[in-house]
């Protein structure tokens, strides 16, 4: 799934390390998330865009097409 995280996390001045630890969850799991190799429950995605203040749209949001593309 393609998203924003990496670029909010570097905007909020987080490591993977710090972003994790802010969120509850492991390095590992930030870095599958910023490849888009792994798809985050809402609530993950709602505490990340808590954790480096960005809204869902902005760091989540998919085109249509691309959605359809998949």
């Amino acid at each position: 799934m393609k998203n924003n995280v990496k670029i909010a996390r570097i905007q909020a001045d987080l490591t993977q390390q710090q972003l994790a630890e802010k969120i509850g969850v492991t390095r590992q799991t930030i870095s599958l998330i910023e490849k888009g190799k792994y798809n985050p429950t809402l609530k993950l995605c709602l505490d990340i865009c808590y954790a480096v203040n960005k809204t869902l749209d902005e760091l989540f949001w998919v085109e249509r097409d691309h959605h359809e593309e998949n």
